[in-house]
């Protein structure tokens, strides 16, 4: 940010009076640690400093003005909020139809009731797991 008159530091000025109105501040004392360290506030730490200083008398209205313009120019950042957007299932009815045929020939095949018991709780089937299906369907029914 460029200033027009840079020996003119409006937000310091406001940091000081009122570290010097609340001394025992931890707020205050923190923000301008931060302000001497980094160079600037956030648009929240700004309104909080506002907040504090508009209370104290000692300092001028024309500062508390210039600082609220400050505030205004300052971009409020928003957090979107993380939307799910439910996926229909769609069962493969291929796969159903294979993993039905090889049971009712073999009901004890444990891969197989595995794979149907992952496809009937709506779980994902890997592709191995598809082509396994195809191959024992393949071997044992065909």
């Amino acid at each position: 940010m460029q200033r027009i008159k840079p020996e003119v530091d409006v937000v310091l000025d406001i940091l000081k009076e009122t570290l010097a109105a609340n001394p025992e501040s931890p707020f205050v004392s923190s923000l301008l640690f931060q302000y001497q360290e980094r160079g600037g506030l956030s648009k929240k730490q700004l309104e909080g400093l506002h907040g504090k200083a508009s209370k104290v008398k000692s300092i001028p209205p024309g500062k508390l003005a210039t600082m609220e313009a400050i505030i205004l120019k300052k971009p409020t950042r928003y957090k979107s909020t993380v939307s799910v957007t439910p996926v229909p299932e769609v069962k493969d009815e291929r796969l159903e139809k294979l993993l039905q045929e090889i049971l009712e020939k073999y009901p004890a095949h444990k891969r197989v009731v595995f794979i149907k018991t992952k496809f009937d709780n709506n779980e994902a089937i890997t592709a191995l797991e598809k082509s396994e299906v195809e191959k024992f369907h393949k071997l044992l029914i065909k």
